[in-house]
């Protein structure tokens, strides 16, 4: 067994218990609250873990915060080290200064602004580095050895699992006057988060299920479990970039592999529509792999309904200027918005017939584009495109059955 597998497997409840009187009283106590509108949309009892109200926006100060704790004096004056193009570095930056250790996190030359902000505010010295993660991941290994500095892994340390298994603990003690709970959804990217909380629930409930989501453009530890052994995968773009990780972390897959039950994938296009249900029923910013959970059991894959289950919302920081793009995604997805495009003769009246018909259909016009000019269009016709604020997919239907019926030949855009 490698080396890795056994200290994973040395990992314990005290670990978790010894974190959490370490951190206690220096972060928040998250809500834990039962949410009438997804309990209603999914068909199971669902309550939200909201620790993207946490401080720094997210889970990784657990972790982070309990690293840094255990450091010895002498490791603690040879400052930290970190790589990060996120919420970690938040957490090691925000860790560090509340116990006054100096703190240097390299980021992705292409690190979100707000993040790269957000770092230095909270005092560490931010280095940019390299155009992706893996590089920024060397350099902070190369300072680590030039300057003697503690590294801090962003999954795969023990000190690290064991901060995040905290979070278990708590939602434990939340659940404990409400009754019993059948499970526990939550992201899973590297692992530390669901390795940690894995352990802290299964030593003490053993028959709650824990099951984990990825991203289907990131599902490295999706497939390393269903293989039973590590598997390295080439992530593709996905708005739930915090838990895009390409190398499961060898202490975490160990822990998961005997912990979680099971782990699913969803698409960017389920994950945009549970951010924009969030935002419009429930006023919570969360970001794309902080909701990866919660759009599962939208999707009824986890559970079975009348269940009782907690979704974690693991993190909100959410670059301010990708909302509007991601809550327009969300709305195309769940049917609150249409764009179609149809010919129509280039005369008088036509376009009024249209939207007429579009009005007689109880859609709110937003846009209207109305081309003359394309190539491929004969003297005698125009192009419009529309853009329409529905109200969900079954009324597109209604309004593309009631266009073709009038002679109206619509195309989705």
């Amino acid at each position: 067994m490698p080396h890795e597998a056994r200290r994973a497997e040395a990992l314990t409840l005290e670990d978790i218990r010894l974190a959490a009187g370490r951190l206690k009283g220096r972060l928040h106590h998250t809500p834990f609250e039962q949410s009438a509108t997804f309990s209603r949309l999914s068909g199971r009892d669902v309550w939200l873990k909201c620790e993207n109200m946490q401080r720094t926006g997210s889970f990784k100060i657990r972790g982070a915060l309990n690293k840094i704790l255990s450091l010895t004096e002498e490791e603690r004056a040879r400052g930290v080290i970190a790589a990060s193009a996120g919420n970690h570095a938040q957490g090691v930056a925000l860790g560090a200064s509340l116990i006054g250790v100096p703190a240097t996190i390299v980021m992705p030359k292409g690190a979100p602004l707000a993040k790269v902000e957000a770092t230095r505010d909270y005092g560490a010295q931010v280095i940019l580095h390299g155009d992706f993660y893996d590089e920024a991941y060397e350099h902070a290994q190369e300072l680590r050895r030039r300057t003697g500095a503690v590294f801090i892994h962003a999954f795969d340390d023990p000190q690290v699992i064991a901060g995040q298994g905290t979070l278990g603990l708590e939602i434990l003690e939340q659940m404990r006057p409400i009754g019993a709970f059948d499970g526990i959804v939550l992201p899973i990217g590297g692992g530390g988060l669901a390795g940690g909380l894995a352990l802290a629930v299964k030593s003490l409930h053993p028959e709650m299920r824990i099951v984990g989501v990825q991203a289907e453009s990131a599902p490295a530890m999706a497939l390393s479990k269903k293989l039973h052994t590590h598997t390295v995968v080439a992530c593709k773009a996905t708005i739930a970039d915090g838990i895009a990780v390409s190398c499961p972390g060898n202490l975490t897959f160990s822990l998961i592999e005997q912990l979680v039950d099971e782990i699913i994938t969803v698409n960017d296009e389920s994950i945009a529509k549970t951010m924009t249900l969030l935002l419009e029923r429930s006023k919570l910013v969360v970001e794309g792999s902080g909701v990866i959970g919660l759009a599962a059991l939208l999707e009824e894959r986890v559970g079975r309904r009348g269940e009782r289950w907690a979704a974690l919302l693991s993190g909100g920081n959410i670059d301010i200027s990708a909302i509007a793009r991601i809550i327009e995604h969300g709305l195309v997805e769940s049917g609150r918005r249409w764009e179609f495009r149809t010919t129509l003769p280039d005369r008088p009246g036509a376009l009024q017939s249209l939207l007429a018909e579009v009005a007689r259909g109880g859609a709110n016009i937003i846009t209207v584009i109305h081309d003359r000019l394309r190539p491929g269009l004969s003297l005698s016709q125009a192009e419009v495109i529309v853009a329409l604020e529905t109200r969900d997919q079954e009324h597109i239907g209604q309004l593309r059955a009631q266009l073709a019926e009038r002679g109206f030949g619509v195309t989705d855009v």
